[in-house]
């Protein structure tokens, strides 16, 4: 069975400096490798618009398309399918295509084959079983999809008799080391607990009171905590994570930031240079002595309620260090963050608390330098996004990154 594949909904303007991986499927040409997957499915391709591109270069593509499906029995529904390439190419379980020179994946939401839990988690019964055989009562549940990394990661919120629960699915593999992480963790810090896993690689986990700190940092009713509750929160990590294989630090990733910047945004090339001359003129810096840190501590990762820290999130990344890049790689979000929220006068305000309070800890070469290398790491989002403006807004985050290199940056 043939169909006529229709264009994408609202062009996406390939550039022919970009990698093969990505003009294929980021083109007109990824249609025919959903069609065909449609087609396996029983159903007709009549629209679809990539969403979210995950480029590491030499390495992997990995693309979400939300797209609509028109069934034999002529209801259309929108449905996700995700495209990979590379070291992300999955042994079974994905529609395979080769060409020759691209070499592509494809598989349907909920089947992500490195996720065999995924479809248990978003089936109501089946995640009621899963509660009644790890003692939790939850009842009749309600399920909603909260995020999906494809690959790597699902989280899904359940709401039922026991209240609201989490579950984090992950690769089965990883399941039982992440469970026992958090139950380590759960004695010193305020995260999660986990009520158990399943083969599959489903973790269950416990909801935090309050409201992320991002979601704070939107209101004014909600009183923010203090700079010193966050090193006071570090504080309390415990020290066997120090010993633990250490996180690549800030500026070690430089080089990697510098290379998807390159393939994706070809345009930003020359304020890529500039950047990168700022950064390196930096000189040698001293972080400190490895500890343990979070890895990745930023103001979507706080539970916040009452001026106080109520709950930590996303402890995947708990390990060893530099306490210096936990604190410079919140301020760098905020800093971000201050570009793109309606209300950058609170977020700037309570970054510029923050950056003070660091200032105090850290010497502000040696921190400066680690925000603005945080904030090249976040200058990949716009196009990861693939917001409409994409080129303009790496720009300004480059311009950003340049900025906390100098005298007057962040005042």
């Amino acid at each position: 069975m043939t169909h006529t594949v229709p264009p994408p909904t609202g062009m996406i303007p390939v550039d022919e400096d970009w990698p093969a991986a990505l003009r294929l499927m980021l083109g007109p040409d990824a249609a025919g490798l959903l069609q065909a997957v449609a087609d396996a499915a029983g159903g007709t391709l009549t629209s679809w618009r990539p969403r979210q591109v995950n480029h590491q270069p030499a390495r992997s593509t990995v693309v979400q398309y939300r797209t609509g499906i028109r069934w034999a029995d002529g209801e259309t529904t929108s449905e996700t399918f995700v495209a990979a390439t590379g070291d992300r190419i999955p042994p079974k379980g994905a529609a395979l295509f080769d060409d020759g020179t691209n070499r592509v994946a494809v598989w349907r939401w909920p089947h992500d084959p490195f996720l065999p839990g995924l479809s248990e988690a978003l089936d109501p019964a089946l995640v009621g079983s899963l509660l009644d055989d790890l003692g939790v009562d939850g009842g009749a549940v309600q399920i909603r999809t909260r995020a999906y990394r494809p690959g790597r990661r699902a989280v899904v919120e359940v709401t039922g008799r026991r209240g609201r629960l989490f579950l984090k699915v992950v690769r089965p593999s990883k399941v039982e080391g992440l469970h026992l992480r958090h139950r380590f963790l759960v004695e010193h810090l305020p995260v999660p607990d986990s009520l158990g896993w399943s083969d599959s690689g489903i973790l269950v986990l416990t909801a935090l009171p309050g409201e992320t700190l991002r979601s704070g940092l939107r209101s004014t009713r909600q009183q923010l905590p203090q700079p010193e509750a966050l090193s006071q929160l570090l504080d309390r990590f415990p020290s066997q994570l120090a010993y633990e294989r250490p996180h690549r630090d800030l500026i070690t990733l430089v080089s990697h930031h510098l290379s998807v910047i390159s393939e994706t945004v070809p345009a930003a090339k020359p304020k890529l240079e500039a950047t990168l001359e700022v950064l390196t003129s930096g000189g040698e810096d001293d972080p400190g002595s490895v500890t343990a840190v979070h890895g990745d501590l930023y103001e979507a990762q706080l539970m916040v309620n009452r001026g106080r820290i109520t709950g930590l999130l996303d402890i995947d990344t708990a390990g060893s260090g530099f306490r210096v890049d936990d604190l410079a790689n919140f301020c760098a979000h905020l800093s971000v963050l201050a570009q793109m929220t309606d209300r950058p006068r609170q977020v700037r305000r309570f970054g510029a608390g923050l950056l003070s309070h660091a200032e105090i800890l850290h010497p502000r070469p040696v921190l400066r330098r680690r925000i603005a290398a945080a904030v090249l790491g976040l200058a990949t989002g716009p196009f990861r996004v693939l917001e409409a403006n994409w080129e303009a807004n790496t720009a300004r985050r480059l311009d950003l990154a340049i900025q906390w290199m100098t005298e007057t940056a962040g005042k």
